[in-house]
């Protein structure tokens, strides 16, 4: 990802992160990929009305999908209100679906959305990444980061 993805993700007006997955899972490799969706989720989700936890991404006959993201139906949608946790097809090129495919089929792998934004063009991206699990010592060892960063962003506010 090029620091121009990078600034355009950070002026988006929605993101929706999965805070947990960089907790669980270490980022091998990261994709940036389009969502299929119907109806009223386009709202929900600029309203910020979406979630990430406990979704994960499989291949079927060649084809990307997200289960278990949770897109709340829209409060003023009407009888034509969405289901809100559906799977949804997300839109990759067949190298970046081969590659993935391959890859999590090894064990101890996971493909992962990690964040949900607009694009300058106003429509839904979705950031999946190839993840590999964290055993306890290493979720210690980012805990014990952590702290260490705010004790030291609490001792330079203090001075």
């Amino acid at each position: 990802m090029n620091k121009e993805q990078q600034e355009l993700r950070k002026k988006s007006p929605v993101q929706i992160k999965n805070k947990k997955a960089s907790f669980e899972y270490f980022f091998v490799e990261e994709f940036t990929a389009g969502i299929v969706l119907t109806g009223t989720e386009i709202k929900s989700i600029r309203a910020g009305k979406a979630s990430l936890v406990d979704t994960y991404c499989y291949v079927v006959n060649g084809e990307m999908w997200v289960k278990g993201m949770n897109i709340s139906p829209y409060f003023y949608g009407s009888y034509a209100n969405h289901e809100a946790k559906r799977e949804r097809k997300l839109l990759l090129t067949r190298r970046e679906i081969n590659r993935l495919q391959e890859a999590d089929k090894v064990p101890g792998y996971t493909i992962v959305p990690t964040l949900i934004f607009i694009d300058q063009n106003g429509r839904a991206k979705v950031d999946i990444a190839l993840c590999r699990g964290k055993k306890m010592y290493d979720k210690r060892q980012t805990l014990k980061e952590k702290e260490d960063r705010r004790e030291m962003d609490r001792a330079i506010k203090h001075y």
